[in-house]
């Protein structure tokens, strides 16, 4: 049973999570790089993991394990984003005995990362966007995809989603300076800077299904939706169901709350003598 939950994520999602252990009777822990960060606050204790780039904080597996163990936590919930499509969590959660809210480590490296999962759907028989997701990811490699494969097209981060590391290139002109921005960008949000080519579809539309499944072979389909694409490649709506399928709704998931357990409002800091809080670092060296 878990009793202590890490939440290995920032902002809103984190915070939503909070708010679903509270349901839950579960003792919501955080981690952070800004004291002053709402779900720190709204967390139960919470423990400083590094500096604000995400790659010096949020993406050090060895960091969230060892909040983990000093928090007392028995699970790590990633979020959205940062890890939760990385299997070096969801493996080091077993490794040190914790609970890893998600799937496995290898349906993690085989649906986690655009690259992997497009090879694993080519392998299984389904059609898709022609494209370049091979290991050679020089820009000299990747401008010969782009002629094959024709312009426009798109040039995505391998390891991450949610609109970063993503460009949209018309033409030869611009692809080398795409490529450069989108490797940063992928590099600095997901500490992998490998890319992927597609052709770029031009006034996208697809359909969604949502599965949610656990170790026990239980599941179900949580919704399906019509999204839409905006200039920017974000989805900005989405129909509910999409009207050109007819589905029945699925019955939502439910689990049993548990008695909510007395709250500790003690976070891991030291006050200076300005009186704002500074949690600490685990190890002096992380400062």
């Amino acid at each position: 049973m878990i009793r202590t939950l890490l939440i290995a994520n920032r902002g809103e999602i984190a915070c939503r999570i909070i708010r679903t252990c509270r349901r839950m009777g579960i003792r919501p822990v955080a981690v952070f790089s800004d004291a002053g960060a709402l779900h720190v606050r709204s967390a139960d204790a919470a423990v400083r993991i590094g500096p604000a780039p995400a790659r010096d904080s949020y993406l050090v597996v060895e960091r969230l394990i060892e909040a983990a163990r000093m928090l007392r936590a028995d699970a790590i919930h990633p979020g959205y984003g940062f890890l939760s499509e990385k299997p070096a969590l969801a493996q080091a959660c077993v490794d040190a005995g914790l609970v890893f809210v998600g799937p496995s480590a290898d349906r993690i490296a085989a649906m986690g990362d655009k690259a992997a999962s497009k090879a694993l759907a080519a392998t299984a028989g389904v059609p898709g966007v022609p494209g370049y997701s091979g290991e050679d990811q020089s820009t000299a490699r990747f401008a010969a995809e782009a002629e094959a494969i024709g312009f426009p097209v798109m040039v995505k981060a391998s390891a991450g989603g949610g609109g970063k590391g993503i460009r949209l290139v018309a033409d030869r002109a611009g692809l080398e300076a795409a490529i450069d921005l989108a490797r940063r960008e992928a590099a600095a949000a997901f500490g992998d800077a490998r890319l992927i080519l597609e052709k770029a579809v031009i006034r996208p539309r697809h359909l969604e299904v949502q599965v949610a499944g656990d170790r026990h072979a239980t599941g179900c389909i949580c919704s399906n939706a019509n999204a839409r694409c905006s200039a920017t490649t974000r989805r900005c709506w989405r129909r509910h169901p999409p009207p050109t399928c007819r589905t029945r709704s699925a019955r939502p998931c439910s689990i049993a709350p548990s008695p909510l357990p007395p709250r500790s409002t003690t976070t891991i800091s030291a006050r200076s003598s300005s009186s704002s809080a500074k949690a600490r670092t685990i190890r002096g060296s992380w400062r």
